[in-house]
């Protein structure tokens, strides 16, 4: 028996002892030592040892040995299954490392055991059902899809830097562990890659400081790894650093603070920071995953060679995620019809945790005698409903005061980790909260909280958006005055910070304020808590969008797109009306179909606004599912609508967009109406897929142009001299032309 294979191995089988058998073992061991004759190991030391201490002992003290006393062991206590498994896995291994082990050899080693982890550690360590997910086989087309996550655009040679983006829990990891999976059985990347370790962020934030030996130790099968020998060959090794988003980092340290020495400790985001910045063993391969908001917040701090997005479940997969959660089929189409009518709650469903979420609340709502439409009402109900009613028994109409109080608990914890930026909680974390021992079990049977995918001893929300929304209403039902942290802090500064977008990982926060400010969800949290709640927040946050609104340099930190997704959950036209009164001057950039709805929405009930720049990037391109198109442009009209309805826009911008024929039709007539009469028409990098004598045309027509900008769109030599005759006639009042 091979002891290079004992002493990893040895951890692995001890594992899979129950308490009782793990303390037979030693039991076992104890009477071996005395009646066969073996080297004696101190008993004080058997007693107290862990698994893998005694794992140790017994390499160190039998070396070659230890695997004969283990399989002794194993079937004196009734697990000769254990001796059976590892003896077959052992002669599986010993075909394919040779002795004495050679630099191959460290990487078989561990190629093995990382095939391991992930097969009997994956629906713990990545949180996911691993049988939906990962499969034993690989096909050929699998493999290769996988390999062109790291297919260049360009032919220049440089190691890899590969991006991969997504929004939380799309399945990022999910490829991940494919990926690892696929190089632990030899099916890809051998001659590439000799290591390949998995940093995730959410879990080295916790080290605080460490070397790059150290991470690399954590991974390793042994006690003691080869460090000197694995970063030798640096252009053969593939870091994958995990949920970048989680650490907090912006890479902007000086290069004077980074650190080029593997072996030297260092805060964690210094060392990240080093390897991303290609200080700390730059010839090495990254694959790096992280959310969109973080990839922008880096913007070009990190040079990649190739970018990937991983997006989710598609529709197919989504309708087939309702059917196996609601068995009946017939039931299933008819919600998921419903679901699908709501652009906001089915986008959602691209992530296959929120899809499930989506489908057990709306299934739950059904065996309550619910009311679907309500429920889909916007996401904001959907995350309601969902998490009011887990803390109430489906026999029940209310909670008892023991749930609320322990809701109350989770949404403290849940407010303090988005203000530290914490999104895994220990068990202080959770009492400092008042979320207690007794109650973590049945918080995990919920399935509101999963215990951490890379500690035991850490627990994470279901989905970071179910901490955001707990978080939103622990403002509804507690002042921050009395949480226990002071970096908790008042609803008027998470509403800047939200709409400013500096905290990457606030996605939904402020939306779901709002959305819990409407009177369907205030009915429901007055029904679950058992007493009218104070419309305080409202006043306040009204009060505080005015005052942003009074300052110029807050109002140009605003994302204006961030505020008509608050302004769209909370659904109350006067408010909205309100609040679009505050705002004489709009920005915004729609990149899909819900950004239209909301925009559309919130400026229908704008009358007052004096300057308007739009994007629509390449949404309204003609290469659209017609049905899908057609849905687009009443968005469109809607929001063209406000050149009419609001007659005192003097400046109007529109940038960085394809308009289609139908699309600039629309604009075109807006602009031709009497009402609107705007004296400064800006269009910048706009393409038009159209007659362009139409454009033109406009600065003969709406006699309150005087000022125009082309600047970035192209025009043809015939489109100018178009321009040239349009700007000689009469009726044009062009005074300045860009």
């Amino acid at each position: 028996m091979a002891s290079f294979f004992s002493d990893f191995v040895f951890m692995w089988y001890l594992e899979e002892l129950n308490k009782k058998e793990f303390m037979k073992f030693k039991e076992v061991l104890r009477k071996e030592m005395a009646e066969s004759g073996l080297q004696h190991i101190p008993w004080t030391e058997v007693k107290k040892a862990s698994r893998e201490d005694l794992a140790n002992l017994l390499v160190k003290h039998y070396e070659k040995k230890a695997w004969d006393v283990t399989f002794r062991i194993f079937q004196n206590i009734n697990r000769k299954d254990l001796s059976e498994r590892a003896a077959g896995e052992m002669a599986d291994i010993m075909d394919v490392i040779p002795l004495p082990l050679t630099d191959s050899g460290h990487s078989k080693i561990y190629q093995a055991h990382l095939k391991k982890v992930l097969s009997q550690d994956c629906s713990r360590k990545f949180n996911i059902p691993i049988q939906h997910f990962l499969k034993e086989e690989f096909t050929p087309d699998k493999c290769s899809r996988l390999q062109q996550l790291f297919v260049p655009k360009t032919t220049e040679k440089k190691p890899h830097t590969v991006l991969l983006k997504g929004v939380s829990g799309v399945g990022k990891t999910v490829l991940l562990a494919e990926l690892m999976m696929a190089w632990s059985e030899g099916l890809m990347f051998q001659n590439e890659f000799s290591y390949v370790f998995y940093l995730c962020c959410h879990e080295i934030k916790q080290l605080k400081t460490a070397s790059l030996a150290d991470l690399l130790s954590r991974e390793w099968p042994r006690p003691s790894a080869p460090i000197a020998e694995i970063v030798s060959q640096p252009a053969k090794l593939l870091f994958i650093i995990d949920s970048l988003e989680g650490l907090n980092c912006d890479l902007s340290e000086p290069e004077s603070e980074l650190c080029d020495n593997w072996m030297q400790k260092c805060p964690v985001s210094i060392l990240l920071s080093s390897l991303l910045r290609r200080k700390l063993l730059p010839e090495s391969s990254l694959l790096i995953t992280a959310t969109p908001e973080a990839f922008e917040k880096l913007g070009d701090r990190i040079e990649y060679t190739v970018k990937n997005f991983v997006t989710g479940f598609n529709e197919n997969s989504r309708r087939s995620c309702f059917q196996r959660v609601f068995q009946d089929e017939d039931t299933a189409q008819e919600v998921f019809t419903l679901v699908r009518e709501n652009e906001q709650l089915y986008n959602i469903c691209h992530v296959p945790s929120l899809c499930w979420m989506v489908a057990t609340c709306l299934n739950d709502e059904v065996k309550r005698g619910g009311h679907l439409s309500a429920v889909c009402r916007c996401t904001t109900s959907v995350f309601a409903a969902y998490v009011l009613n887990l803390f109430i028994p489906q026999s029940a109409h209310y909670p008892s005061k023991k749930s609320q109080a322990l809701l109350r608990g989770l949404c403290s914890v849940a407010a303090e980790g988005m203000w530290t930026d914490n999104f895994a909680f220990n068990q202080k974390d959770l009492e400092k909260n008042g979320v207690f021992h007794s109650d973590i079990s049945t918080l995990l049977n919920m399935k509101i909280l999963l215990k951490s995918r890379d500690s035991k001893n850490l627990y994470t929300f279901l989905h970071p958006s179910i901490q955001e929304f707990c978080a939103a209403l622990f403002y509804l039902v507690n002042s921050h005055v009395d949480h226990p942290s002071k970096d908790v802090l008042c609803v008027e500064t998470l509403l800047f910070t939200f709409l400013k977008k500096v905290r990457v990982q606030w996605i939904f926060l402020g939306c779901f304020i709002f959305g819990l400010l409407h009177k369907s969800e205030q009915a429901k949290l007055e029904a679950f808590f058992g007493y009218q709640l104070s419309q305080e927040v409202k006043q306040t946050l009204c009060q505080s969008l005015e005052k942003i609104s009074a300052d110029e340099e807050l109002r140009k930190q605003i994302d204006d797109m961030k505020l008509f997704y608050c302004l769209f959950e909370l659904e109350d036209d006067g408010f909205v009306t309100q609040v679009m009164t505050f705002l004489p001057q709009i920005k915004f950039v729609a990149k899909e179909y819900s950004d239209l709805i909301v925009a559309a929405y919130c400026l229908k009930n704008c009358s007052t606004l004096q300057k308007l720049s739009i994007s629509t990037q390449d949404i309204l391109q003609e290469e659209k599912d017609p049905s899908y198109l057609k849905k687009l442009l009443l968005c469109w009209q809607d929001l063209c609508s406000v050149l009419g309805s609001s007659q005192q826009i003097q400046v109007l911008q529109v940038k960085d967009t394809y308009l289609n024929e139908l699309a600039f039709l629309e604009l075109h007539n807006h602009l031709r109406n009497p009402s609107c009469a705007p004296r400064k028409f800006l269009v910048n990098n706009v393409s038009f897929l159209c007659n362009n004598q139409l454009f033109f045309e406009l600065l003969t027509q709406n006699h309150n142009l005087h000022h125009l900008d082309l600047s970035l769109t192209s025009l043809s030599r015939s489109d100018v001299k178009l321009l040239c005759e349009v700007l000689n006639q009469k009726g044009c009042h062009i005074e300045e032309l860009l």
